[in-house]
């Protein structure tokens, strides 16, 4: 199954919390506690959150833990309705919502407060003047809503709030709208809606750039984020144009080898490596970690050194990768302890690494010493974290061919996620890997289930035109043909081409993997004439564009001559039974439990 990518927020950072935006210090700017790093490599499927806060201090997502030293709350103030008329009201709820908001007396009562102060902004209102307190309320009651985990509610109020500024009154205007649109973006990828997300930051980047000029400090923070976010939605191209325009805005107004850098460095790495460019990936690592070095961050280095053994593992250069990862694990346990999941993330590397050496006992040995580390995790360590380290644990046993531990480690990683916001693709990400599980082991019903699930998640999320949706809708397509539900087969095999077609084009092996399965689909169905003009298109293809030494090409035109002849003794002719069509040579008795299909292709 192909991976996806994700870019982390750093354990240390922030906890997030609900920000009330001060009207008189109203700035385009973006959030200077916003997260430097970016900590590339996770292993398919990768555990994916949203990108780190967005760079606007006035949508800023709260905290579920608000920390020790609470205030006095503030008292419940009873507000009559007709009170609501007096302009001076407005800003004293707004007030008492921040003020119970700091004190952790729960949102609840905020969004009571923030919803009159909105309420109130609305009747004060001038006719045809927009209100900037309207929209910073809403902005307030939008974040309060996405605390209590009410996301859908939130996003009408956004949609409301980037309507009342007029980006054209001049500074103040332009930062309601862009605040509204990254929130609105923010609230998006919560509910995994990436495409809606990165929509709604390309609309924020847009004004903000009006208002401060392309080559603004500010605007390279956001064109970072917008990054980050196509990393996520596996658009590399667009990541790797906004990457490059970071690091030019930074080169001119930072110092050289700056923290800045060093972070555009980090997540051009990723791009590049995921776009298999891994001399490239590996300059920009090493650039940034001597960035760090000269600001002695220490930690980041270390984790630019598991990033640099992950690139020195897929150019099996493993010696050095080994001493990237040791000396990187050294610092961890002397900084963070040795139950930190910094630790285990490393014993996951060393793990798969010794297994691609043959190195199996060390390899196990890494395995189990991570996953004690996640049975027992320290305070501070996320289900993230977690939940990402058992996926790639879960990976390695199957390869070392024990699928019920694998499944177990990951049924433990959707069990996890399954509650937290913006998972949901993620959870189809693992739906989808224990999906190719059960079909390898030939439990096809279980695997069409799985299948089922990771594709009304992705359906829900907006990544219904991916390749790797694609890849997922053929693999359902097989589990439907092991179980004989051929019509339900075809169907999401013309999804599969049609989405193919478009994010990979017709000569990618994904596409033509489709094509084979949707050709013999069609010849069981007895549509011969379909399956004869696929066949022919493919064959074609080859021909001319790829060549005839894949051994697919013989088999294909093998195919294709028989349904010819068939074709050509009678057009009505009965087709041919499911099992002979998958294996012709195929002998298959009451007792053969396993049955082949070699006219269709199974990616994994």
């Amino acid at each position: 199954m192909p991976g996806l990518v994700s870019v982390k927020t750093p354990p240390e950072a922030q906890p997030l919390r609900i920000a009330v935006p001060d009207c008189n210090s109203l700035q385009i700017r973006s959030n200077s506690d916003r997260s430097e790093a970016v900590v590339p490599k996770t292993a398919s499927p990768v555990v994916r959150r949203p990108p780190s806060p967005s760079p606007s201090t006035s949508r800023a997502k709260p905290s579920p833990d608000r920390g020790s030293g609470k205030k006095k709350s503030p008292e419940k103030v009873v507000v009559d309705e007709s009170s609501l008329d007096n302009p001076d009201l407005g800003p004293f709820l707004l007030k008492l919502a921040r003020d119970t908001i700091a004190s952790g007396d729960g949102p609840s009562k905020a969004l009571d407060y923030a919803l009159r102060a909105s309420m109130s902004f609305e009747r004060c209102a001038v006719e045809g003047e927009p209100s900037l307190d309207l929209a910073m309320s809403l902005h307030v009651v939008a974040a309060i809503y996405c605390s209590l985990g009410r996301f859908d509610e939130a996003i009408p109020v956004l949609q409301r709030a980037i309507k009342v500024p007029d980006v054209d009154r001049g500074a103040d205007h332009a930062l309601a709208a862009f605040s509204g649109y990254m929130q609105l973006g923010d609230t998006h990828s919560m509910l995994g809606q990436l495409d809606r997300s990165i929509e709604c930051y390309k609309a924020g980047l847009k004004i903000q750039m009006e208002a401060l000029g392309e080559t603004d400090p500010r605007v390279a923070e956001t064109c970072r984020y917008l990054a980050e976010a196509y990393v996520q939605a596996m658009q590399f191209d667009e990541a790797e144009n906004l990457c490059q325009k970071t690091l030019e805005i930074h080169r001119v107004h930072s110092a050289p080898a700056s923290l800045e850098e060093a972070a555009d460095r980090r997540l051009m790495a990723l791009i590049c490596e995921a776009k298999g460019d891994y001399e490239s990936a590996l300059e920009h690592l090493v650039l940034a970690s001597m960035a760090m070095i000269a600001n002695g961050q220490e930690n980041e280095v270390a984790a630019i050194d598991v990033s640099i053994g992950n690139i020195y593992m897929s150019l099996s250069r493993f010696d050095e990768a080994i001493f990237s990862y040791q000396k990187a694990l050294t610092v961890f346990k002397s900084s963070r302890g040795e139950n930190h999941p910094s630790v285990a993330s490393v014993f996951v590397r060393l793990a798969d690494l010794y297994y691609k050496t043959g190195k199996l006992r060390e390899s196990r040995s890494y395995c189990e010493n991570a996953l004690r580390i996640y049975a027992k995790p320290v305070p501070g360590t996320t289900v993230e974290e977690i939940a990402s380290g058992m996926t790639e644990i879960s990976a390695i046993y199957e390869s070392f061919n024990e699928p019920e531990e694998a499944l177990k480690l990951l049924q433990k990683a959707i069990k996890m996620l399954e509650d937290k916001p913006g998972q949901q693709s993620t959870i189809a990400g693992i739906d989808a890997r224990i999906g190719v599980m059960f079909y390898m082991t030939g439990r096809y019903e279980e695997a069409r289930s799985s299948f089922e699930s990771a594709t009304a998640k992705l359906r829900a999320s907006g990544e219904r035109k991916s390749a790797f949706f694609g890849v997922l809708l053929n693999q359902m397509g097989l589990a439907c043909v092991q179980l004989f539900k051929i019509d339900e087969a075809a169907e999401l095999f013309e999804e599969a081409r049609e989405i193919l077609e478009q994010e990979c084009g017709p000569c990618h092996q994904d596409t033509l993997g489709v094509y084979s399965n949707l050709a013999a689909t069609y010849d069981a169905l007895g549509r011969v004439e379909d399956a004869i003009e696929i066949l022919e298109y493919v064959l074609k293809l080859r021909e001319e564009k790829l060549g005839t030494a894949n051994p697919d090409f013989d088999d294909e035109k093998r195919r294709l001559v028989d349904l010819l002849k068939d074709a050509g003794r009678s057009r009505n002719k009965k087709a041919k039974s499911l099992e002979n069509l998958i294996d012709p040579n195929s002998k298959r008795t009451k007792k053969d439990g396993a049955r082949k299909w070699s006219a269709f292709k199974i990616k994994t």
